[in-house]
């Protein structure tokens, strides 16, 4: 049986007093909201904060205003989220495809931001790392994946941040010494170790989004339910008409942190989504996917599909019937 490591339970009532108790603990600190990924981790030692600094008990990070953009709460389940009549498409299809409807109903849109990198030689238990020396990542001194890599190359596995990066989201980090708030696609490093911009002091509090994007997530998983993404595309379109005004697409799982495809966003402009200008879309979309051998699947395969999975969403945008490819290869339902 794994089992947490010892450590000290706060729970403030207030944001000021969450920033405080961090600014206070310093380093041997950490936040814990739901807890579906940080305390697996514990148990497995990837992280041993000696001081848990919770999130549940504040009221004000659960809610959700509507004015020139929606603003969601970090505190809010990701079921909260998704059965929100003012969430954005894409947000609603990410955060319904995260794990299962249990751990959904614990997991928050502010954890599941700021989760934790992922590597087929970092997320084992403490024995099974220790008989390879441990890794980059954590203990040791080699990345496994990349052996002559001075950067820890695990990726990033969130479902939210590509579909709110595509939809042009920002976030609020409150510390103890104030507030400041940042495109989402900021907040992350393409680092595995030190993969958000987000100080140890601050608290993630609140997600802004834009209105008047037309929106779709695609995720790619082995199995249908609970599987972390090994390849995620978002999309984000305005429309004037059948032309398009603004695209945003954002990848995900195919780095150390999810990111825009500025050249394929830019050439969609002032367009129409012809069978010709998807293509052409696609391959852009395809040529920044790089992905590791870290996860599941083989690498060169997971490159070549994000060419048809940014063809889904497109031709979805674009009116087409997408339901049956997208319960057969995402499987999941809009």
């Amino acid at each position: 049986m794994l089992r947490l490591p010892w450590f000290d339970y706060r729970a403030p009532r207030t944001v000021a007093e969450a920033a405080k108790i961090l600014a206070g603990e310093g380093p041997q600190a950490m936040l814990i909201a739901g807890g579906t990924d940080l305390l697996p981790n514990m148990k497995r030692r990837h992280q041993t904060p000696k001081v848990l600094v919770s999130l549940r008990g504040i009221s004000s990070l659960k809610g959700i205003s509507n004015g020139s953009a929606v603003n969601f709460g970090s505190g809010l389940s990701l079921t909260e989220i998704v059965q929100h009549g003012k969430t954005p498409v894409a947000l609603r299809q990410a955060a319904a495809q995260v794990a299962t409807p249990h751990l959904r109903n614990v997991g928050t849109l502010g954890g599941n931001l700021c989760l934790d990198t992922r590597c087929t030689y970092y997320n084992q238990n403490y024995e099974w790392r220790q008989a390879i020396d441990f890794c980059l990542k954590k203990d040791g001194d080699t990345c496994w994946v990349a052996t002559a890599s001075k950067r820890c190359v695990a990726v990033s596995s969130t479902d939210t941040a590509p579909a709110l990066i595509a939809l042009g989201a920002s976030v609020v980090l409150v510390s103890s010494s104030g507030s400041r708030e940042v495109k989402l696609e900021d907040l992350y490093r393409n680092d595995g170790i030190e993969y958000l911009s987000r100080k140890p002091d601050e608290v993630l509090t609140e997600v802004k989004i834009p209105s008047g994007w037309k929106s779709t997530y695609w995720k790619l998983r082995r199995r249908g339910s609970f599987d972390f993404p090994i390849l995620g595309v978002a999309v984000a379109l305005k429309m004037q008409g059948d032309v398009i005004e603004g695209a945003r697409v954002a990848l995900g799982a195919a780095a150390s942190r999810p990111f825009l495809v500025d050249k394929a966003g830019e050439y969609l402009k002032g367009k129409k989504l012809t069978d010709d200008v998807i293509a052409e879309a696609c391959a852009m979309i395809a040529s920044r996917a790089k992905p590791m051998d870290n996860t599941d699947m083989d690498l060169y395969w997971r490159k070549e599909v994000a060419d048809d999975f940014a063809g889904y969403a497109l031709r979805e945008l674009r009116g087409d019937d997408m339901r049956e490819t997208r319960l057969r290869i995402a499987r999941y339902a809009v």
